[in-house]
């Protein structure tokens, strides 16, 4: 019988975590950058053409 590599299976697990966490800094960045554009009355007011 084989022996696990628990190397292996620490590797994945790390990655596993890195995924994850990119993932939820990518949603979080979206939520932020979306936040923004919904609310109209605060557009003309930053962008100083009015």
């Amino acid at each position: 019988m084989a022996k696990p590599n628990f190397q292996f299976q620490k590797r994945q697990k790390e990655l596993e975590k890195k995924k994850k966490n990119e993932e939820k800094m990518q949603r979080k960045l979206e939520k932020n950058s979306i936040q923004p554009a919904e609310d109209p009355d605060q557009i003309p007011e930053e962008g100083g053409t009015l």
